[in-house]
This record gives C-alpha cells, sequence and structure tokens, in this order.
C-alpha cells in the first residue's frame, strides 16, 4: 500500500486513472490503526484491479480539510480523479469497505 502526502497526492490520486481507495487517517486514531490490516487486506485482495493509497492528515491537515475530510477513519474511493463514495468513523469497516469497492467496479 502507497503512502501519500501533500506532495504526492495529487499525481497518485487526482491524476490516477481507474479507482483509486484512500485511506485517512492520523497518528492519534486509534479507530484508524485498528482498522488498517484489515484494509491492507483488501489492498492485497484487489491488486491491480483497485489502487490502495493512505494519508496521514497529521502531516496533510489542508489537503484533508481541501478533501473535505471532516472525521477518521475515513475511506475514500476515487474514479478517474473524481470523489465517488466515502465512508467513515464506525461505517468505516472492512465489509462497508469491501461492497463500497464492489459496487463501483462493476
Amino acid at each position: 500500500m502507497l503512502s501519500v502526502d501533500k506532495d504526492t497526492f495529487q499525481s497518485e490520486v487526482l491524476e490516477a486513472s481507474g479507482l483509486v481507495l484512500v485511506d485517512y487517517w492520523s497518528d492519534g486514531c486509534e479507530p484508524c490503526k485498528a482498522l488498517m490490516p484489515d484494509v491492507e487486506d483488501l489492498a492485497a485482495k484487489y491488486e491491480g484491479k483497485v489502487k490502495f493509497v493512505k494519508l496521514n492528515t497529521t502531516q496533510a491537515r489542508r489537503l484533508a480539510i481541501s478533501q473535505k475530510i471532516l472525521g477518521l477513519p475515513t475511506i475514500s474511493l476515487y474514479k478517474d480523479g473524481q470523489k465517488i463514495e466515502e465512508v467513515t468513523k464506525e461505517a468505516a469497516t472492512k465489509v462497508n469497505i469491501e461492497e463500497m469497492l464492489d459496487k463501483h467496479r462493476k
């Protein structure tokens, strides 16, 4: 899973073609850390079909705000640079993330 920051987000997410899942997290977010192994499992499962990246919002607050990330954890799905759906906070579960991916892969 690729880590992006404010310098690489534009090229890796907003200028990417196809589906890109962004895991927004921060150092102080325990639910984010608990969810990360599930997201990494999904990254392996969907390898070659969906690009997975993670962004630590601690170092990229302005970027997170510009993407309208209001709470953590937030898992956003982008298609051809446009955000198309996201799951946040309690809804950010492995099952819900996988349902979102499957819905948009068809």
